[in-house]
């Protein structure tokens, strides 16, 4: 699962055909059924022509996707979330942040051992203490559809955008938060423990925001756009 994962995140448009393919090459024995096994138990597939798989609630109510075509002018106008998963020596846990997409700051972030609801709302929670965004975008999980979170939203005031089902680029930027995170953090250390993970990560983070310069952003942090634009979470 660890060299699964690592071929996803460098070629995510693999699915299981290519990444067996891949792992038969490198010397593993394993067959097709097994690499798509754990590929569903991690819940990824190619992203294209399909988004990565999530774990959706048929009886919770999505919202539509308002972003397309939308211009992306000021920090606040958008946020989103989303969740990947990180391996340790004893399982994988996981991570939920929220981003502002102008800025690509990451407004806060939560770690959990279990994919239940808490940890995402507990991101959200402390993103929406320092201010709200106008629009808020996620996948249609079963954690972000769910109505503890859209109600979070609702309550606040925010439009709830969700990614249409096949589009594997509606929420691209912090799909892109992910690959960075585990290139440059993940894939470099050996974390044993969910409590050693979740230090390791949250140091991380903060080194994205404030130390960590982008190409994109004019060779600025995160940190500083956000700021100089005005951002409520700062």
């Amino acid at each position: 699962m660890r060299r699964i994962d690592e071929i996803y995140t460098d070629r995510p448009f693999y699915g299981s055909p290519r990444i067996t393919a891949q792992l038969q090459q490198e010397g593993y024995p394993v067959g097709h059924k097994r690499i798509e096994r754990l590929m569903r138990l991690m819940g990824i597939q190619a992203i294209y022509p399909k988004k990565k798989r999530v774990a959706e609630a048929p009886e919770h109510r999505i919202f539509p996707y308002l972003l397309r075509g939308v211009q992306i002018e000021r920090a606040d106008q958008v946020w989103s979330t989303d969740i990947t998963y990180i391996r340790t020596a004893r399982g994988f846990v996981y991570l939920a942040a929220v981003m502002d997409w102008f800025s690509r700051f990451v407004i806060s972030w939560s770690v959990s051992t279990t994919m239940e609801v808490g940890f995402c709302v507990e991101a959200l929670s402390t993103a929406l203490s320092f201010g709200r965004p106008e629009v808020f975008n996620s996948d249609q999980g079963s954690q972000f559809t769910s109505d503890e979170f859209t109600g979070r939203l609702l309550c606040a005031g925010v439009a709830i955008s969700m990614d249409g089902r096949g589009r594997a680029f509606d929420n691209i930027f912090i799909e892109r938060l992910w690959r960075t995170v585990k290139y440059e953090e993940v894939y470099l250390k050996d974390y044993q423990t969910a409590q050693e993970a979740a230090s390791s990560l949250d140091a991380y983070l903060r080194f994205y925001d404030g130390e960590r310069i982008h190409q994109a952003l004019g060779y600025r942090t995160p940190r500083q756009v956000y700021a100089e634009a005005g951002g409520c979470a700062l």
